[in-house]
């Protein structure tokens, strides 16, 4: 089976004539038969190739199930005793290794098929011990690697791999005696011996048969002949693979293939997925390597009696030179086991393919007669576009390097800084609202209940305050100048303190241990919110001062064309918002230093008198009445004539302040601010649970 028809017609002819050297048909009928043979298997050649240099180019870029359709079609093309059967069977291998996840029994019946078709064809020897590998069969595993380098004792991937497996298999405690090793169903039917053809009786066509295959043995013989007069081993070649500063010795054959040098250089720098290997021309430049010849004029130019020197560089797994595994050197293949076995067939099921889109033949052989028909070259649309592109870099680089592109990239740098700053300072208002979790007690449960629930609750808002706090820092680190991040951290830091001493007072915890941290939580609260005020006002003070001037912000847009993103701000509104701002800090400040009067009157520290005449200051400045500031202090609780049994939240009158603040902004109009929803911001209900248990 699978021999060409052409040598069944010369051998099953009559044998009473002059036509030939084993009688049939007259040689010019021979010719003409095989001219139109030879043709045919031509067209059907070069489609299989191309289908195969198709699936190359998807391989490449892993677009697996598509190659291994376009390696599949190639194998239908050709002859079952082509050369190329083997190679394809093995991409097939390699396409199922790669999938997610990977198929390594089927990688294993490729591989399997490909060895039919070629026995010595270690690519396929290597393929399938690492999916031997992947599946535990180290013993199946380690008896291929040892095919290999029996074959090819300087194959660098066969030697990495048969270290790794030896490892593997002395960590597992696995022996395998290296003289006794079972062959595979392939070597046995390969190593059987032939039998002869008996003959028929008064047959003639039994004696051309036998004449056939006499002939075709002899053929087979110099096949192998030739091949093995091939098989001539050859020193390797040491080189160095420079990448960077990290040099490394590496050896490669001297006839050394495009894909052997790959090989070398990852089995040396794992680490990089996709590489270029470059050599120094004699003007010193460094020049891409992409074939085999480009190797060999990179061998000529080293100098006599020193190694040759490849350098290494990572690049995109897009960029890197496509290499044609077919043109990296013959490959040893048995005639005879792939003429046998050539009706061997992939086992795989047209199902497992029905998700896999694919082109049509046609309309890809339509695309090419249109191109060819109207005179249209897609690389040439690559090309303009590499032009391009250098053009417009160029052009950039010229414009990048002016004067007045500095101030583009100054006003670029401010908004990015903001706008990284706006992120962590919403980021760290997401963790303060996290931290406001309900706490739903039920009022016949046990107090160990409570408490045990009460202190879940607190770590759980404990974490989310030093959740805000980082990231409020990380607002003012990528903006220095930010001063709503100096306010929100105060804020935070109060919102703290006040709960660290509500907690300590409802758990009866030792207030000696905890007040130190309390205190400490108060003290970085006002110097954060001294600081953010600090700054506001410096910026206000420059403002009033360029207030008649346009901003540089609206210069540079203005020059660039691009006057819609100019914000323009009356000065009304500016002076109004910067009024409520203001008032609305002041209000804060006063707030933290009455609850630190209160905290340090009930501690017994002296300095509570400075701190609540410091807030009613604080309360003056944010516009508070006089009737207000004088419930305050009427009610606290150093006071002596505060209502017993009236418990006094300073919360409440702050909160309706604030909702004073919003009806007169809505009816003059002024624009909101970003810090109004840290202001707006109600007491946690966690703070009122922790002052009844």
């Amino acid at each position: 089976m699978g021999k060409p028809s052409l040598k069944k017609k010369r051998a099953s002819g009559g044998g009473g004539g002059k036509s030939g050297e084993h009688g049939g048909k007259p040689a010019s009928l021979e010719r003409s038969g095989s001219k139109v043979l030879d043709g045919d298997e031509t067209i059907f050649t070069d489609m299989a190739q191309e289908h195969k240099e198709e699936g190359n180019k998807l391989f490449q870029r892993r677009d697996y199930d598509r190659a291994l359709l376009n390696y599949d079609k190639a194998i239908k093309l050709l002859p079952r005793a082509h050369p190329d059967v083997a190679y394809l069977h093995s991409n097939i291998a390699a396409c199922y290794m790669q999938m997610s996840p990977p198929d390594y029994y089927r990688a294993i019946n490729e591989c399997n098929v490909a060895l039919e078709a070629s026995p010595k064809y270690t690519k396929a020897l290597l393929k399938r011990a690492r999916c031997f590998e992947a599946l535990g069969r180290l013993d199946l595993a380690c008896r291929d690697v040892n095919k290999v380098l029996a074959l090819e004792p300087n194959n660098l991937t066969a030697l990495d791999v048969a270290d790794r497996i030896k490892k593997a298999m002395e960590e597992k405690g696995i022996v395998l005696d290296d003289k006794e090793v079972m062959p595979t169903p392939e070597e046995v039917v390969a190593a059987a011996p032939k039998q002869k053809p008996r003959k028929k009786r008064g047959g003639r066509k039994a004696a051309a048969k036998a004449a056939a295959a006499a002939v075709e043995e002899v053929e087979e013989q110099k096949i192998a002949e030739a091949v093995k007069e091939e098989e001539v081993e050859e020193p390797p070649r040491q080189v160095k693979l420079v990448f960077g500063e990290d040099i490394r010795w590496a050896q490669v054959p001297v006839s050394c293939s495009m894909a052997q040098l790959r090989e070398a250089v990852r089995s040396k720098f794992p680490g990089l997925k996709a590489v270029l290997v470059k050599y120094k021309d004699k003007e010193g430049d460094l020049v891409t390597i992409t074939n085999q010849d480009e190797l060999k004029w990179a061998e000529q130019l080293a100098e006599p009696g020193s190694s040759l020197r490849l350098y290494v560089t990572e690049a995109n797994p897009e960029h890197e030179p496509y290499i044609d595994d077919s043109n990296s050197g013959p490959l040893e293949r048995n005639v005879n086991s792939a003429s046998e076995n050539g009706s061997i067939r992939s086992n795989r099921q047209d199902e497992d393919r029905s998700t896999v889109t694919c082109i049509d033949d046609w309309i890809v052989q339509f695309a090419r007669l249109f191109k060819n028909h109207v005179g249209v070259s897609s690389d040439e649309y690559l090309d303009l576009h590499e032009v391009s592109m250098k053009l417009y870099t160029e052009a950039i680089e010229d414009t990048i390097t002016t004067e007045e592109a500095q101030e583009v990239f100054q006003l670029a740098e401010r908004n990015f800084q903001e706008m990284a700053a706006l992120a962590f300072f919403h980021l760290g208002n997401v963790h303060m609202s996290r931290a406001r979790k309900r706490l739903l007690l039920s009022g016949d449960a046990p107090r160990e209940l409570v408490l045990e629930q009460v202190k879940e609750a607190y770590e759980w808002a404990r974490e989310e305050y030093n959740k805000a706090g980082k990231t409020y820092e990380e607002a003012v680190k990528a903006k220095p100048d930010f001063f709503e991040g100096f306010l929100a951290l105060a804020h935070q830091q109060f919102e703290q303190a006040k709960l660290s001493w509500y907690y300590a007072v409802g758990s009866n915890v030792d207030m000696e241990t905890c007040s130190t941290e309390i205190l400490e939580l108060f003290n970085k609260a006002e110097d954060n919110i001294e600081k953010g005020i600090e700054m506001w006002e410096e910026m206000e003070e420059q403002r009033l001062k360029n207030r008649s001037k346009p901003s540089q912000e609206n210069v540079v847009l203005e020059k660039m064309g691009l006057e819609e993103y100019i914000k323009d701000v009356s000065t009304d509104d500016a002076a109004e918002q910067a009024s409520s701002l203001r008032s609305q800090i002041n209000i804060l400040w006063g707030m933290l230093l009455y609850e630190r009067s209160v905290v340090e009157f009930k501690l017994g520290l002296p300095t509570w008198e400075d701190c609540l005449m410091a807030a009613i200051e604080k309360f003056k400045l944010g516009g508070a009445s006089a009737t207000d500031i004088a419930v305050l202090v009427k009610n606290h609780c150093a006071n002596e004539t505060a209502q017993d049994g009236l418990v006094f939240k300073i919360e409440e009158i702050v909160q309706a302040w604030n909702e004073m603040y919003d009806i007169k902004r809505w009816l003059r109009g002024v624009p909101s601010f970003r810090l109004e929803p840290l202001f707006r911001r109600r007491v946690p209900q966690l703070h009122t649970a922790l002052e009844h248990i």
